[in-house]
């Protein structure tokens, strides 16, 4: 048996953080002393230890872990599905982190050569065109930013499976904004499917005049799309219309990278009325 102090030393976790991951009943002492209330730890929950320090090193979770190591799986069949999901996120998490310091690097090429920051905005086109009417077949909900992802899952998931099941010609799938203004209590969202065919259950839609910006990569862009579309529709006269909307191209659970997304940003627009 090893006291709590050699069990510590030996696996490199703090006494307190033994003791809390025994309330939480991530791991037990193998024994307490009733009269004293020492702790004692047997050597085969070393092992145990370890995987604890090791799945904690791959980012899981206490709630995670404890989830693992209470299956009634197999442990290692259980180990690797949460492996193998947990290395598609850290992976996202990578390539992330890859953009961020591919901008980064970006920035400080441009401080160094005198430019703003902000110079990148210069890059962003913007093309004024006429998108003719559609026909949506559409969900329409309020949306949790955070929730957005699976949403995006759910809503375009239910769509497709009508239009399979009707045999309808779909075109790409896009989101509409209606929200006037970002609120953390969720998004008045549009998950929508233009079709070719005029059924019950689609509704007109006409886009009309807008602002038109291809985007390729990260959503991440989108924001500084938008600025950038505000600012050519002020400078030209022209204001907004309608909501703001976003057509996917490219299908993110079917590309490797994001660099390899593509996202039409669309701004209905009108000519800015003048007064006297």
């Amino acid at each position: 048996m090893l006291t709590i102090g050699e069990f510590s030393n030996i696996c490199k976790v703090s006494t307190k953080t033994l003791r809390y991951y025994a309330e939480i009943g991530l791991i037990l002492p193998n024994e307490i002393n009733p009269k004293n209330g020492y702790r004692y730890y047997s050597i085969d929950q070393l092992e145990k230890m370890l995987l604890i320090n090791r799945l904690k090193a791959y980012h899981f979770s206490l709630e995670e872990i404890k989830t693992i190591l209470e299956s009634e799986e197999l442990l290692d069949e259980t180990l690797f599905t949460a492996l193998n999901k947990k290395k598609k996120e850290i992976t996202m998490q990578v390539e992330k982190f890859e953009n961020t310091l591919e901008q980064i690097k970006s920035d400080i090429l441009n401080l160094s050569q005198g430019k703003s920051i902000m110079s990148y905005l210069e890059h962003i086109d913007v093309q004024l065109v006429e998108v003719p009417q559609m026909y949506l077949l559409s969900i329409r909900k309020n949306v949790l930013e955070c929730e957005f992802a699976e949403e995006y899952r759910i809503c375009f998931g239910s769509l497709f499976q009508k239009i399979e099941e009707r045999k309808l010609t779909a075109d790409f799938p896009m989101v509409l904004f209606h929200s006037d203004e970002y609120s953390p209590f969720g998004l008045d969202t549009e998950f929508a499917i233009p079709i070719k065919e005029y059924v019950t259950g689609t509704r007109d839609f006409c886009p009309g005049l807008c602002l038109k910006t291809v985007v390729h990569g990260s959503y991440s862009q989108l924001s500084a799309v938008y600025t950038k579309q505000i600012e050519w529709a002020k400078k030209e006269g022209y204001e907004n219309r309608d909501a703001l909307y976003e057509v996917y191209i490219t299908n993110p659970a079917e590309v490797s990278q994001e660099n390899e997304l593509i996202t039409e940003v669309y701004f209905p627009v009108k000519k800015r009325s003048l007064k006297g």
